[in-house]
C-alpha cells in the first residue's frame, strides 16, 4: 500500500497525515456545533476531501470594482408611454390603434347609476346594497381595463421581481451594485464566507470569492494571509490549500483568521518580529537602547581581543633572528 494514500497535501511538497487532519477536523466541528460552519468530509479513491464554508476577512486598502451588471441579467428598455400591454384586453368600445380612445378611457371612466323606485321605500336598504355591489364591480372593471396600471407595472418592478434580481448578486455588508458606489473599499475586518473544498488551491478560492460578489478585479491582484492574534502574518502560497490549513490552525478566529489582502501591499510578519509589534513606542525605544548598548559592549570585547592577539604576534615576530623564516 502506498504511503501517500495516508497523507493529505497542504501545499507544494508538503503533506500531513490523514489521522492528524481528522483529529483537527473533529475539534473544528465540535467548536462550531449547531452552526453552518461545520465541515463535512468524505473519501474518494482513498483521498480525503473536506468541504464546507470558510470565513474570510476583508483586509483591503485599495477599492475594488464591481461588474456593471450580472452575466445573466437582461437589460430591458423602459416601456413607451404609447405602448399597450399585450396581456391586457382593453375596452372593446375603444379602438386599440387610437390614442384618443386610450385618453378617453383614462379621463372619463364609465359609471353605473342605480335609482331605487319611489313606490317601494321599504326596499331602500336592499337597493343601497345593490348600488354598493354595482359600484364595487364597476371599480374592479375599471382597474382591469384601465391601461394606467399597466404602464406603472411596466415602469416599476414588483417586490418579488426585485428579490429575484437580488438573488443573483450577493452583498458585501449589505452593499449591492450602485453606479455611485461601484468602486469602493470593504470595511476592514468585516467577514464573508465561501463554500470550498480541500482540493482547491489559493487561486481557486480567490476566484470563487470574486465571482460570488461579481468583482471585476483579477484574482492575481489578491492574496490570502493567515493572521494570528500575536501579530504573526503568513502569506499562503499559490500552491497551498487554504481549507486544510484553516483546519490545522484551529477553529477559534480570535487566535487565527484568514484575511484577503492585496498581493503587492500585504507583508509577512515573522513570529520573532510579531512579539514586539503590540508594545508601546517608549517600550520599543528602550529595547532599541538596550540592544545598542549590548552591541557596543560586544564590539569593545572584539576590539580588545584582536588588539591582544596583534600584540602577541608582533612580539613573536620581533624575537625572530633576521635571517630566519617562519615554517
Amino acid at each position: 500500500m502506498d504511503d501517500t494514500q495516508d497523507l493529505v497535501q497542504i501545499g507544494e511538497n508538503r503533506f500531513i497525515s490523514k489521522a492528524t487532519v481528522l483529529s483537527h477536523l473533529k475539534t473544528y466541528n465540535l467548536y462550531y456545533e449547531g452552526q453552518n460552519l461545520q465541515l463535512r468530509h468524505r473519501e474518494e479513491e482513498e483521498e480525503l476531501i473536506v468541504e464546507g464554508l470558510l470565513n474570510i476577512f476583508w483586509g483591503l486598502r485599495r477599492p475594488i470594482r464591481l461588474q456593471m451588471q450580472d452575466d445573466h441579467e437582461r437589460i430591458r428598455p423602459p416601456p413607451s408611454s404609447t405602448s399597450w400591454h399585450s396581456g391586457c384586453n382593453l375596452d372593446s368600445q375603444g379602438s386599440p390603434n387610437s390614442t384618443d380612445g386610450q385618453q378617453t378611457t383614462q379621463q372619463s371612466p364609465p359609471t353605473v347609476e342605480v335609482t331605487p323606485p319611489e313606490s317601494q321605500p321599504e326596499d331602500n336598504g336592499v337597493a343601497e346594497e345593490q348600488t354598493e355591489e354595482d359600484s364595487e364591480s364597476s371599480a374592479q372593471l375599471l382597474r382591469t381595463k384601465s391601461d394606467a396600471g399597466v404602464l406603472r407595472r411596466g415602469q416599476r418592478r414588483s417586490p418579488s421581481d426585485q428579490r429575484k434580481i437580488r438573488r443573483h448578486r450577493f452583498s458585501i455588508n449589505g452593499h449591492f451594485y450602485n453606479h455611485k458606489t461601484a468602486v469602493f473599499t470593504p470595511a476592514f475586518g468585516s467577514v464573508t464566507n465561501v463554500r470550498i473544498n480541500s482540493c482547491m488551491t489559493t487561486p481557486q478560492v480567490l476566484r470563487v470569492l470574486l465571482n460570488k460578489f461579481k468583482i471585476e478585479n483579477s484574482p492575481d491582484d489578491f492574496a490570502l494571509y493567515l493572521v494570528h492574534a500575536s501579530g504573526e502574518r503568513v502569506k499562503l502560497k499559490r500552491t497551498d490549500y487554504p481549507l486544510v490549513l484553516r483546519v490545522i490552525q484551529g477553529p477559534c478566529e480570535q487566535v487565527c483568521k484568514v484575511f484577503l489582502m492585496e498581493e503587492d501591499l500585504g507583508e509577512e510578519v515573522t513570529y520573532d518580529v510579531a512579539q514586539y509589534i503590540k508594545f508601546e513606542m517608549p517600550v520599543l525605544q528602550s529595547f532599541i537602547t538596550k540592544l545598542k548598548e549590548e552591541e557596543d559592549r560586544e564590539v569593545q570585547k572584539l576590539r580588545r581581543r584582536y588588539n591582544y592577539l596583534r600584540c602577541i604576534i608582533e612580539k613573536q615576530l620581533s624575537c625572530l633572528p633576521e635571517g630566519a623564516t617562519c615554517m
